[in-house]
């Protein structure tokens, strides 16, 4: 597996995991039926940094870095992530956070903070935590869950 920028060549593959993820309702405020032709203000805005993993000539996982806030709070990163189903528990997810880390780094972030970690997604929970990420709040029946209704979202932080 090979962590990369991203290339417009990418859309497409990008664009298969990105849909796959949102249709189940469960991780990600996009609504599931967010029309291809929005990926590019969700995924690859100008502002933003955007990632593939690649495995044998596909896009197996991509995550995206940018500033959690503009001007004032722009020092600290944002960072969201997707995994194809067909590669999850393979150690995608932790690769592409590692890699997000150092980049979020070199990039000249001081910290990165996640907005929205619903709660019920417990292995990215857990995994967030493993990569020295805290709950540093959650706020109330914040997310939409398409199967359980109105759950809870937790603000996760770590220091770079």
């Amino acid at each position: 597996m090979i962590i990369r920028k991203a290339t417009a060549a990418d859309t497409a593959g990008v664009w298969e995991i990105f849909r796959e993820v949102i249709q189940a309702g469960d991780t990600y405020v996009f609504d599931p039926a967010t029309p291809q032709e929005d990926l590019q203000k969700h995924w690859f805005a100008p502002y933003m940094y955007t990632y593939v993993a690649e495995e044998g000539g596909h896009i197996i996982g991509t995550y995206i870095l940018k500033p959690n806030q503009i001007d004032l709070g722009a020092h600290i990163a944002n960072g969201s992530y997707m995994v194809h189903a067909g590669f999850r528990g393979r150690g995608v997810g932790e690769a592409l956070c590692l890699h997000s880390l150092q980049e979020a780094r070199q990039l000249g972030f001081r910290a990165m903070q996640f907005n929205i970690v619903v709660s019920t997604n417990t292995q990215a929970v857990k995994l967030w935590q493993k990569m020295g990420f805290s709950i540093i709040g959650t706020v109330p029946e914040a997310f939409q869950h398409q199967e359980l209704g109105l759950v809870d979202a937790h603000i996760m932080y770590r220091k770079l």
